[in-house]
């Protein structure tokens, strides 16, 4: 019965291990059996945290475009530990990063065609903030896309 109610877990979607442990305690399958089933799943390759991280990430960021301090909030709330999180996030290639958010600005930016500036400004801040980009990168991609939308130089906006 435990088996089978972790194969179902696993159908369509890879979990993290903490994941898997949550489902079979809220089905009632006492810990000691839940974790020598974990167990034997990993020995197997069917629970593995370090790929449902590197899976996790990859696909965030492509559907989502969400930045490393998003994504890495989300593992923790799946029950990743800090350090295969990291090993993850070190895969992200920082150029995509800030290309994912230049895609964000890009594509908010045509919702914003009667605003000033500033109003400008301030919503695709937030929205970049939202999706866990540093304020650095935020900025100075917004400045960018801003004056490109315009057509002025994005030091003079």
């Amino acid at each position: 019965m435990a088996r089978t109610i972790l194969l179902d877990a696993l159908t369509g979607q890879a979990r993290s291990r903490r994941e898997l442990r949550a489902t079979l305690r809220k089905k009632g399958v006492p810990d000691e059996i839940a974790e020598r089933l974990l167990d034997r799943f990993a020995e197997v390759g069917l629970v593995d945290d370090e790929a449902f991280a590197r899976s996790w990430v990859e696909s965030r960021q492509r559907s989502r475009g969400l930045a490393r301090r998003a994504l890495a909030q989300e593992l923790r709330r799946k029950g990743v530990d800090d350090e295969t999180a990291r090993s993850a996030l070190d895969e992200i290639d920082p150029e995509r990063e800030e290309q994912a958010a230049r895609e964000l600005v890009r594509k908010k930016l045509r919702s914003l065609g009667g605003v000033d500036h500033a109003t400008a400004t301030r919503r695709l801040a937030g929205l970049l903030a939202r999706k866990g980009y540093p304020a650095g990168m935020a900025f100075g991609v917004i400045r960018e896309e801003l004056g490109e939308a315009d057509g002025t130089p994005y030091d003079e906006v």
